[in-house]
């Protein structure tokens, strides 16, 4: 495939779990006829029909417990939440129920259904469109978190998350939709592994989503200071890569976790302790964390000021190797 943006990769990617599969359908407001607000879904509905690809009322609790029935009866729901901030009147459906349902049936019953979220900051949102509120449910056991970063990932991720038998909360970093890469063969990586982007050998940025952009342009601009920074991207944020973490974070001796989301409480909390539990001996400085202030997200001329860039990424590192 030629290089194309990673809306185009996320499309591309269900049309063809579409085609492999007539039990997958495609759920959300707007959609169908519209293509969904950043045109996700483009073509779509004109494609395989309006059976398969519905605009539902505007009600996320509602869509996502129609999913769970659909995900019993057989089919494999691709659901999308229009915006990040908008996943929280189908918190209880997707804490309680989707997360327990194989748990609670001793694995008879399983709910094989995807949550797309457009996740994050930095395209101009008002309120509730810019949240990052993947703690909340990389803290919920039973559902599988994972979040793209390039058009190849999300070509590949997408289909993976598809067919898999677990409930897949699937994040897609909103203002790299356009972002331009080209799409390979499959992959050697599962869904639930992390990639090393950049190899270094002085500090570890670990990074998803959003950031690992902002993080491969750091270690970039490290380079000409004379760093040699490696760039972990960690795809799957439930369960957790550890042993891709360990195994850079060992070789460079430091590591800076970088996310969107406020610090505190942030998944960020928990790759440190992580890193600090499997790499204590290595580690030559504390594990540093680059996030979002904690505070609500603010204005869209303010969110500049909130959301971490290649400067305070190029400091944590500056006091990492400084110890």
């Amino acid at each position: 495939m030629a290089a194309t943006t990673i809306a185009r990769s996320i499309n591309a990617g269900l049309r063809a779990a579409m085609e492999r599969d007539p039990k997958v359908l495609l759920m959300g407001e707007d959609i169908g006829k519209l293509g969904g607000v950043f045109r996700v879904t483009e073509g779509l509905q004109k494609d395989f029909g309006e059976d398969r690809v519905l605009d539902t009322p505007l009600a996320e609790a509602g869509i996502v417990g129609t999913a769970i029935g659909l995900a019993l009866r057989g089919y494999r729901p691709v659901v999308e939440i229009q915006f990040d901030g908008f996943i929280y009147p189908a918190f209880d459906h997707i804490t309680s129920q989707v997360a327990k349902m194989r748990a609670r049936s001793l694995s008879t019953v399983t709910l094989p259904m995807v949550i797309r979220i457009p996740v994050g900051g930095g395209i101009g949102a008002v309120e509730h469109h810019s949240e990052s509120n993947e703690a909340y449910f990389t803290h919920t056991a039973g559902l599988r978190v994972v979040c793209c970063s390039n058009a190849d990932d999300a070509f590949w991720m997408i289909q993976e998350a598809v067919a898999t038998d677990d409930p897949v909360l699937f994040y897609e970093p909103k203002r790299r939709y356009w972002d331009k890469g080209e799409v390979g063969d499959a992959p050697d990586l599962s869904l639930g592994q992390a990639r090393v982007v950049r190899p270094g050998t002085q500090a570890t940025l670990l990074a998803y989503g959003p950031m690992v952009k902002t993080c491969l342009q750091a270690a970039e601009a490290a380079a000409a200071a004379g760093q040699d920074l490696e760039v972990v991207d960690l795809r799957s944020l439930s369960p957790l890569d550890v042993d891709t973490i360990a195994g850079s974070v060992r070789r460079t001796g430091h590591a800076i976790v970088v996310h969107e989301a406020p610090t505190a409480g942030g998944l960020g909390a928990e790759i440190a302790a992580t890193i600090q539990q499997e790499c204590f001996y290595s580690l030559e400085a504390p594990v540093l964390r680059v996030g979002g202030y904690d505070v609500p997200y603010p204005p869209a001329k303010l969110e500049e000021e909130f959301l971490p860039d290649l400067d305070r990424v190029l400091d944590a590192v500056d006091r990492s190797l400084a110890y």
